[in-house]
């Protein structure tokens, strides 16, 4: 975990890489867990017997799950002590370039596209790039907005 004293210590960094997250397992249950919560069920994602005559040999995850995994990075990968809260402002981009097969292990790389003070705090764009282990090819690239506040 990054830690940051001040916003300000952040702003500078604007164009940088700020942090990497740790490497998180996306396990068969963990996509079934997600199938269940947003009740879809398609079968390239919960049934592994058809799964291994598809596309990609095996089941793979949601490219939503995928998304849903970024405040986690987020959570674990850097904070910004002077601040009493954060939010996500939303997404401007969001683009899924690689399946991820059932079992594989991701991680995120943070980098701060742009960085503006607000009332009472500031508001930053952060380029997040979620990679799967052994792959050249990035499984999510999101542009977040984050507004944190003192």
């Amino acid at each position: 975990m990054r830690v940051f004293d001040k916003l300000a210590d952040l702003a500078a960094l604007t164009g940088q890489e700020i942090a990497v997250s740790d490497w998180v397992l996306i396990d068969q249950l963990r996509i079934q867990r997600f199938a269940d919560a947003t009740d879809d069920q398609q079968w390239i994602h919960t049934d592994p017997v058809r799964a291994a005559a598809g596309p990609f040999g095996t089941t793979i995850a949601h490219g939503f799950l995928t998304l849903s995994l970024l405040p986690k990075f987020f959570a674990e990968s850097y904070k910004v002590a002077e601040t009493r809260m954060g939010i996500n402002y939303g997404l401007n981009k969001v683009r899924f370039p690689a399946p991820v097969p059932v079992d594989s292990r991701l991680r995120a790389r943070f980098k701060l596209l742009s960085f503006e003070a607000i009332a009472g705090g500031a508001q930053f764009s952060v380029e997040v790039t979620v990679e799967r282990e052994g792959s050249d090819k990035p499984v999510c690239v999101a542009e977040s907005l984050t507004r944190q506040y003192v």
